[in-house]
């Protein structure tokens, strides 16, 4: 099926359709990124659900076809270094012909006092967060170069752009903020062929958040005006949002 390319005049909402699109999310099996690959697959796209460990992935994407009456499939991969993740796009590209949309989901947190980093554990949030941005970036640049046309989403956080508080995360903070300029320079440099986003959540109710002690939730919860945490079902719009920028990139 040809992917839907709407007419900028149309009625606003046929604009939003993905349908005959293929979009693939990383970190697509729980959390931020499952309700990006049930919005995906709403608005019509085909998807690939790229996950790192997931007993639920392969049900996830199964479940996900019969309910939207597209094509949902999993594939087990590792963001860390260059290779695995490009042979899995590469893979997704050879099974659906064409990939129109990346989004780099995957994510990790951990707390610590600056002092207490050790090489370790601050690779280990370096590797996912910022390393793997850049792989899977590259990854897609090199398949959406060829093709002429593409779109990469990358899931940042406010973390990029404020301190958050009463927890010390300095290694995450800076490896959003990392990865945010870096969505800044691959969207000047890929312009002439590849559309480059980040998206910002605040706290979202995920397993990252949920998580954590009593005492924090109540904390961030006194800061937050309306008084609540965000549902990661929430986020799925503002991605399609993104996605369909492909549409107009001729």
């Amino acid at each position: 099926m040809a992917p839907f390319v709407p007419d900028p005049k149309s009625h606003v909402l046929s604009q939003f359709s993905l349908q005959g699109k293929t979009v693939a999310v990383i970190g697509g099996s729980g959390g931020i990124g499952m309700e990006i690959v049930r919005g995906m697959a709403e608005a019509g796209a085909n998807a690939a659900l790229i996950y790192h460990r997931s007993a639920e992935a392969e049900s996830i994407a199964a479940s996900f076809s019969k309910l939207y009456h597209v094509r949902i499939q999993a594939y087990m991969s590792d963001v860390r270094t260059e290779k695995p993740i490009a042979d899995t796009i590469n893979q997704i590209v050879q099974d659906s012909v064409y990939l129109d949309v990346v989004i780099a989901n995957a994510g990790v947190c951990s707390r610590f006092d600056a002092l207490d980093y050790n090489a370790e554990n601050w690779k280990a949030i370096n590797s996912v967060n910022y390393d793997g941005v850049f792989w899977t970036a590259k990854a897609a640049g090199n398949i959406f170069k060829k093709q002429g046309k593409g779109n990469s989403i990358v899931t940042a956080s406010v973390s990029a752009t404020l301190i958050n508080v009463p927890q010390w995360q300095a290694a995450y903070n800076a490896s959003k903020a990392a990865a945010m300029n870096l969505c800044k320079c691959l969207a000047v440099e890929w312009a002439s062929f590849a559309r480059v986003n980040s998206v910002s959540p605040i706290y979202i109710n995920t397993l990252m958040v949920s998580k954590q002690p009593a005492e924090l939730m109540e904390k961030w919860l006194a800061m937050v005006p309306c008084g609540r945490i965000a549902q990661p079902v929430e986020l799925k719009s503002v991605n399609v949002r993104h996605a369909v920028q492909s549409h107009y990139q001729d």
